[in-house]
């Protein structure tokens, strides 16, 4: 129901905005900035007219310099959203393969270079994993869903997997948790109540913070802060 009135609202800026996100896809030869602000115009299109009030936290915590990793609960196909809306910092993002024939979701990707990923192939997830390593390293920043699939469970977490940290320790580079809240709810009610989004960018965990830490124990760690700051601002 909130997607038809997003759409509707704005039908007059519809086809111009798929046509530029489609353009920014076929065009991609490794930079990210134009698919990533296109991205911004939909997103803030989107949350315009969807009744949504983005509430944003913690912007200084985001690195000054390139080539990190977002590590984000998990809760729908909005939360990419929030991140287009109120991040600096051009991003790609590691999704599950099944979402990448999502009409829009798969124009992002083409657009922002962003990588879908097998997590029931474990060759191709490691493949993703050595990739985003080499681009991190490079300078390029991603975000990463360390649940692997959307909690169900509103703002419950969902195990975070240790394997998703893999490629912060292979590029050595902070690790940014951070917290939303009420994302599942613009997609999954409805209804088009008004709803107000939490994104809050948590302090980054750096090298030096985890190098003696297993996989495991890092996710443990991300998902600790993450909780944390949920419970605080619900």
């Amino acid at each position: 129901m909130r997607i038809a009135m997003m759409v509707l609202r704005k039908l007059y800026l519809v086809p111009f905005l798929f046509y530029r996100i489609w353009l920014a896809g076929k065009k991609y030869i490794g930079d990210y900035m134009p698919g990533f602000l296109i991205g911004k115009k939909i997103s803030t299109h989107a949350i315009q007219a969807g009744n949504i009030t983005p509430e944003i936290h913690g912007l200084e915590n985001i690195p000054k310099e390139d080539g990190f990793i977002f590590y984000p609960n998990h809760q729908g196909l909005f939360d990419v959203l929030m991140f287009f809306y109120s991040s600096p910092k051009p991003f790609a993002f590691v999704i599950k393969k099944e979402a990448k024939n999502v009409i829009l979701l798969k124009q992002a990707i083409q657009a922002t270079g962003s990588l879908p990923m097998d997590r029931e192939d474990l060759r191709q997830s490691m493949q993703v994993i050595n990739q985003v390593a080499k681009e991190v390293q490079q300078g390029r920043n991603y975000i990463i869903f360390a649940e692997g699939t959307r909690s169900k469970m509103g703002n419950k977490l969902l195990e975070f997997k240790g394997g998703s940290f893999k490629a912060a320790q292979k590029a050595k580079c902070p690790i940014v948790p951070c917290a939303l809240i009420n994302s599942f709810v613009p997609f999954d009610e409805n209804s088009v109540r008004q709803v107000t989004v939490k994104l809050l960018y948590l302090k980054p965990l750096y090298y030096e913070d985890y190098r003696h830490m297993r996989s495991n124990e890092i996710a443990e760690e991300v998902k600790r802060r993450i909780e944390e700051a949920i419970e605080k601002n619900l």
